[in-house]
């Protein structure tokens, strides 16, 4: 499951650093940029349930040791840790698309940093490691 916590990283990070190397300073609908921002920023609300549900998974999961029941809660954990993830990603996703409007490197960056951030909310505790 580590390993596919840093696969998600790389999944939410790199489209905002390529779409940003690639377009450079061509800005064409340049209007749009502050409102991708703002959308992704509010993006970031979207993952509150997805990490409500991830976290009665990550509980069950811990009662669930040693139980005939282990299994069942690591394939749920897995699931809703795969759910939220990708709902983490929104905001880099989001800023990814914002680069082509010609959003601000510095916007592009807090967005990339907001997805890091949710994304370090889904690690798998050392308690049940």
């Amino acid at each position: 499951m580590a390993a596919n916590w840093w696969l998600h990283v790389l999944l939410a990070i790199v489209p905002v650093l390529a779409v940003a190397l690639l377009v450079g300073d061509n800005t064409w609908l340049a209007e749009l940029a502050t409102p991708a921002f703002v959308i992704g920023l509010l993006s970031m609300f979207l993952t509150l349930s997805l990490f409500r549900d991830y976290r009665r998974a990550l509980v069950a999961t811990q009662q669930a040791l040693d139980t005939p029941d282990e299994n069942s809660a690591w394939l749920r954990l897995a699931q809703a840790r795969r759910s939220g993830a990708l709902g983490a990603s929104l905001p880099a996703w989001i800023a990814a698309v914002a680069a082509l409007f010609g959003l601000n490197g510095v916007a592009l960056i807090l967005l990339g940093l907001t997805s890091l951030v949710i994304l370090i909310l889904y690690r798998i505790p050392r308690q049940l490691r």
